[in-house]
């Protein structure tokens, strides 16, 4: 299969807990980050997701926020990942923010040129990936 997400992130499903509709996914990610997907008790079943069972993040580059000195911040997304920049693509418009975790994983985020003038982005910063966990699909 192939998608038009640019960011499907390989892992191990760590743990599902469900509520009464949906269902809070927990995938170990290569490099040791998690990431929190939050879907559907009748997505859990079809996928068949289970602790232990490889599985795909699965996020769009649109759904990719990039912060700048946020540490202190509180936020309400539940997936905030530090990383680093590792390349930075201008288009008219948009630009495309490459950034890597700890581990080594790749996220791409599409986000406004202003918005990379305004957060003063560079590679090497250090930011964060910041990803509401409604936004994050999973796939296997």
């Amino acid at each position: 299969m192939k998608i038009s997400a640019r960011n499907a992130l390989p892992g191990t499903v760590q743990s599902v807990t469900r509520g009464a509709v949906n269902a809070e996914v927990t995938l170990a990610l290569q490099g040791g980050e998690h990431v929190i997907a939050m879907i559907t008790n009748g997505s859990v079943d079809a996928l068949e997701l289970t602790p232990g069972k490889s599985a795909y993040a699965v996020i769009k580059a649109s759904e990719v926020m990039i912060g700048k000195g946020i540490e202190a911040a509180k936020l309400s997304a539940r997936n905030i990942l530090p990383a680093q920049v590792s390349n930075l693509s201008d288009g008219a418009v948009n630009s495309e923010v490459e950034v890597r975790l700890a581990g080594g994983t790749a996220i791409v985020a599409s986000i406004t040129k202003a918005s990379v003038k305004a957060l003063d982005l560079h590679p090497g910063d250090h930011v964060s990936a910041i990803i509401k966990a409604s936004h994050v699909m999973v796939g296997v």
